[in-house]
């Protein structure tokens, strides 16, 4: 299988009927987590991610529904019943991206906002917040590639190991997304969605 990411922009608040169909189509334990947010509104993206998620594994596998999902020892998620299935997903702010692969990946989307000169310089030594983020998803993808966890981010950045690949790819304007990989082989193009037309 090809290294596939898909995206969707989220340009309204969910009612709560979509709210409620999308919970349903979750499984237990995914729709367990996302119900234990307190704030609501925080719940738009998860659950858009998991639907991509989802529509992914149709178009790729002709799974109907989304499988379990367990964690590593690391916090990576995966799917026990389907272990050569690898998937990742990311949220930012109006935003999702989902890639799917035969083997493990590591993907990040951020919206660029305001961050200090001091946090730029300090974290990333970058002096724009585009580039800010760029570093940012570079290091998250990576990490989430993985499973080595958020403490590796925070470190500087580290240049790729022998075997890794990391591609920017173009998602939607004021964004900055990435993935991390272990194929020499860029990813297509991603397919990407309007809220509208995933529901």
């Amino acid at each position: 299988m090809a290294m596939d990411l898909w995206a969707a922009r989220l340009e309204r608040p969910l009612s709560q009927r979509e709210t409620d169909a999308m919970l349903r189509l979750l499984p237990t334990e995914r729709r367990e987590r996302l119900l234990r947010l307190r704030v609501e509104e925080k719940r738009r993206e998860p659950l858009c991610a998991y639907l991509i998620l989802r529509m992914a594994l149709m178009e790729r596998c002709r799974l109907r529904e989304l499988p379990e999902i367990a964690l590593s020892e690391h916090g990576k998620p995966f799917f026990p019943a389907y272990p050569d299935l690898h998937f990742n997903i990311s949220h930012t702010t109006g935003a999702v991206l989902v890639g799917l692969s035969d083997q493990p990946l590591g993907v990040d989307i951020e919206k660029i906002r305001p961050v200090s000169q001091r946090s730029m310089r300090r974290l990333a030594d970058a002096e724009t917040e585009e580039e800010f983020f760029q570093s940012w998803v570079r290091r998250e993808a990576r990490a989430k590639r993985t499973g080595a966890g958020i403490s590796t981010m925070m470190r500087s950045e580290s240049p790729l190991q022998y075997g890794e690949y990391y591609y920017e790819v173009e998602t939607f304007p004021g964004y900055v997304a990435g993935v991390a990989t272990r194929s020499k082989e860029p990813p297509e193009p991603v397919r990407k969605y309007s809220l509208d037309e995933m529901i």
